[in-house]
C-alpha cells in the first residue's frame, strides 16, 4: 500500500486521510435568517423596479446577504434605495453588491449623463 502525498502551501498532507465528504462542509453557510415581512418587503420593492419575479428574488437575496456580511440592516439599505431617483438604482446597487465581491469579480457600472441638446446638436456623429 502506498502513501499518496501531496505538498501543498503548508507542508504535505496525506490524500488517504482526507475525506471527500467532508470537502463541502461550511462551504454552504445558511446561517442567517430574516423575517418573512422583510423579504416579502425587499422582494415586492425589486419586483416594482424590475417588472420580474425571478430576477426580484435575485436581487433581494443578493441585497439580503450582503447587507447581512456587512453588519447592516436590509431595511436600512431599502429605505435608502426607495429615497434614489429614478434611474439612478442601477449605479447604487452595483456599488453596494461590490462591498461584497472580490476585487476580481467587481459588478460593472454604466455611466451615461443626460447631454444638453445644444451641446449634443454641436457633436459631429
Amino acid at each position: 500500500m502506498s502513501n499518496k502525498q501531496t505538498n501543498t502551501n503548508l507542508g504535505q498532507i496525506s490524500l488517504e486521510k482526507t475525506d471527500p465528504k467532508n470537502y463541502w462542509n461550511n462551504y454552504f453557510k445558511p446561517d442567517f435568517t430574516v423575517s418573512p415581512g422583510v423579504d416579502a418587503a425587499i422582494i415586492s420593492y425589486f419586483e416594482r423596479v424590475a417588472e420580474n419575479r425571478s430576477a426580484a428574488k435575485a436581487l433581494a437575496s443578493a441585497v439580503i446577504y450582503t447587507a447581512h456580511s456587512q453588519n447592516m440592516s436590509p431595511m436600512e439599505i431599502l429605505d435608502e434605495f426607495t429615497k434614489l431617483p429614478k434611474g439612478e438604482l442601477s449605479s447604487y446597487l452595483t456599488l453596494f453588491l461590490n462591498m461584497q465581491r472580490v476585487g476580481t469579480s467587481y459588478l460593472g457600472t454604466s455611466n451615461q449623463p443626460p447631454i444638453n441638446k445644444y451641446v449634443q446638436r454641436a457633436i459631429l456623429p
